[in-house]
């Protein structure tokens, strides 16, 4: 028991971890302080999940995040290390996602939101619509990479 609490412990108090966190959840705070000024949030249901969990919008919090982790690691590891190249892969593989294949997603939900809406308008299908918002556009992603990169660098010199 003691070792799994020196574990967590350790975790919880590793600088990479902690700048990490503070950079998702201000991404996410952002988004959410968007949402709540352009009134889209209607619910403190809505509001909890938008600073918790919601994907999508601006800034991406998963660029941030592992924008974070890439420049905490150069910093601390240096950028010819094994270790930042894994970081930096890492990243590419997050960009390539939230603004390729997710983003495709998102395109492909609202096309089939439509269809569905048109049948169910139809009276042809009883339609419940699916999530759109799946990844991101340029800028969102643009953003939360230099939001990351600040933060992982307040957190490298700190």
């Amino acid at each position: 028991m003691y070792f799994e609490k020196k574990v967590l412990a350790d975790i919880i108090s590793n600088p990479v971890f902690q700048a990490c966190l503070f950079s998702w959840f201000s991404a996410q705070f952002i988004k959410t302080m968007i949402g709540l000024f352009s009134g889209k949030i209607h619910s403190l249901k809505s509001l909890s999940e938008s600073l918790i969990w919601r994907t999508g919008g601006f800034p991406s919090s998963h660029t941030a995040l592992v924008t974070t982790l890439t420049t905490c690691v150069g910093f601390r590891s240096g950028v010819s290390s094994d270790t930042f190249m894994l970081a930096f892969c890492f990243l590419m593989v997050t960009i390539r996602d939230a603004l390729g294949v997710r983003r495709a997603s998102g395109l492909q939900a609202k096309k089939l939101n439509e269809l569905g809406n048109e049948l169910s308008d139809k009276q042809m299908i009883d339609y419940k619509p699916i999530k759109e918002i799946l990844g991101h556009r340029p800028m969102e992603v643009i953003f939360g990479a230099i939001l990351g990169f600040f933060i992982g660098l307040g957190f490298a010199v700190l």
